[in-house]
C-alpha cells in the first residue's frame, strides 16, 4: 500500500532528479549534488510544496490547481478560471461526439452526476489507445473512475488496483480522489463535473506517467484542455489520429 508520505518521497525524489538532470545536460563533467545541497533542496522543496508538511490535509484540493497554475502559466492569475472554461468548452463538444460515436446517449433527462460519470467513462473509447488494460482492471475507464459497489470496500479496491495511476471513486453522496492505493481528497458528489482537472492535476503535481491504456485520452485533454501541447517526440500515432478526427469533428 502507497502511503501519502511515499507520495511525497516520489514528489520529492523526481523533482531533485530533473534538477540534477538539468545541471548535468549544461556541462561535460559528472556532477551531482553534496549532502548539503540535498538537504538545502529539500528544505526549499517543503517550503515550496505546502503539500509536504505533515498538517497539510486541508490544502490538498486547492494547492494541486495552484501548483498546476505555477507548472503551466504561473503569471496567469485566471488560470484555474480559464481552465474550468476550456473543460466546460471540450465537455460540451464531447457530448455530441460522443453521441456521434454512438458512446452517449442523449444527455436531455440526466442529471449533472449521471452525465458527468457517462462522460467519464466513454471518453477513453472516444479517443482509444492502442494498448488494452490489464486484464484484472477490466474496461479503461477503470483507469480513472470506478463506482463503488453497495458491499465493496474502497480501501479494497485500492489495494488491489493493477495500476498506480489517479483515480475518481464515486460513492453514494461523495466522490473520493486516490493515487494508487492513497485516497488524497474527498468532495461532495455534485462537484464531479471538475473531478477530470483535478485527475489530470496530480498527475503533473507527481511526475506521474500516464497508464498506456488511457494515454491517448489524457494527452488529448493535455493539448486541447490544459493548452499544453503535446512535443513531436512524444506525439504518438494514435494521438494523431485521435486529435485529428476529434478536429474534423469540431470543425478545426
Amino acid at each position: 500500500m502507497h502511503s501519502f508520505k511515499e507520495l511525497r518521497c516520489r514528489l520529492v525524489r523526481n523533482t531533485l532528479t530533473n534538477m540534477v538532470s538539468i545541471v548535468r545536460a549544461t556541462t561535460t563533467e559528472v556532477m551531482y549534488p553534496s549532502k548539503n545541497d540535498v538537504q538545502a533542496m529539500a528544505k526549499r522543496l517543503v517550503e515550496y510544496y505546502p503539500v509536504l508538511r505533515e498538517n497539510s490535509v486541508n490544502c490538498k484540493h486547492t494547492w494541486v490547481m495552484d501548483e498546476l497554475r505555477c507548472i503551466l502559466d504561473r503569471s496567469n492569475p485566471d488560470f484555474i478560471s480559464d481552465l474550468k472554461t476550456s473543460w466546460e468548452s471540450f465537455y460540451g463538444k464531447a457530448q455530441f461526439y460522443g453521441v456521434f460515436k454512438k458512446l452517449l446517449g442523449p444527455s436531455t433527462t440526466q442529471d449533472k452526476v449521471t452525465r458527468s460519470i457517462a462522460m467519464m467513462k466513454a471518453l477513453p473509447e472516444m479517443f482509444p489507445s492502442p494498448v488494452a488494460p490489464p486484464k484484472n482492471l477490466g474496461h479503461a475507464s477503470e483507469a480513472m473512475v470506478h463506482i463503488l459497489e453497495p458491499t465493496e470496500n474502497p480501501n479494497t479496491y485500492l489495494q488491489r488496483r493493477p495500476v498506480f495511476s489517479p483515480v475518481l471513486i464515486i460513492c453514494d453522496s461523495s466522490c473520493m480522489l486516490a493515487i494508487g492505493s492513497t485516497p488524497v481528497i474527498t468532495f461532495p458528489k455534485e462537484n464531479i463535473d471538475t473531478a477530470v482537472l483535478y485527475l489530470l492535476a496530480y498527475y503533473y503535481t507527481f511526475h506521474l506517467t500516464y497508464p498506456k491504456c488511457i494515454a491517448t485520452l489524457l494527452s488529448v485533454l493535455q493539448s486541447e484542455v490544459q493548452q499544453d501541447a503535446i512535443h513531436d517526440g512524444y506525439a504518438t500515432s494514435s494521438y494523431k489520429k485521435a486529435l485529428s478526427e476529434w478536429k474534423k469533428f469540431i470543425g478545426e
